[in-house]
């Protein structure tokens, strides 16, 4: 669960410091890995959301934390998102009122863009937990699949490969390349 706290402390030379819960309350300590952000340093009063976990000693530490402005950025990514998805459903389906594209299509992609959004999903997890990660060809094939509308919501409700630039560019690859494919699969 998203809490809201102040930081507090920060020793930005050793890269550590605690968040004190809005409200008040025991401070919590946090590591600059916990930022979602790291282009940007945490500064003293500044305002985060953050969840809380246990370290390896039991220790109460802060988790996902995530500057209050780029919270706001983010809901707008996403926000801005959903409508590159139903301007493709709409597309899409007036190419099957036209009868360009069979029905079962619409199916194929709603399936396909559910997976591949939880596969994005897993991998951003993955990414801040220092886990096991899923290939980049993996995430573009599904994209190539049909999956690409479930893959541009992820990339921006979990803010995911969105500033790395040779990714994007091979994301709207797969994106033209699909289109490529829908529409010569059934001339």
């Amino acid at each position: 669960m998203k809490r809201l706290g102040k930081i507090t402390r920060w020793k930005d030379d050793q890269g550590f410091g605690f968040i004190t819960p809005k409200g008040g309350g025991k401070e919590i300590f946090v590591h600059i890995k916990a930022f979602s952000n790291r282009r940007r340093r945490p500064v003293d009063n500044e305002i985060v959301t953050y969840e809380t976990g246990v370290d390896k000693l039991g220790r109460t530490r802060a988790e996902r934390v995530e500057f209050i402005g780029d919270t706001r950025a983010r809901a707008k990514e996403w926000n801005a998102s959903l409508p590159v998805f139903i301007l493709f459903v709409a597309f899409l389906i007036i190419l099957i009122v036209m009868g360009y594209v069979p029905f079962f299509m619409l199916g194929v992609y709603l399936v396909a863009s559910l997976i591949t959004f939880l596969v994005y999903v897993h991998d951003k997890n993955a990414a801040q937990n220092n886990q096991w990660r899923t290939p980049e060809i993996s995430l573009h094939i599904l994209g190539l699949a049909g999956g690409w509308p479930g893959a541009f919501i992820a990339q921006r409700a979990r803010h995911h490969k969105v500033k790395k630039q040779s990714f994007q560019i091979a994301f709207w690859v797969t994106v033209v390349l699909n289109f490529v494919l829908l529409l010569n699969l059934f001339k």
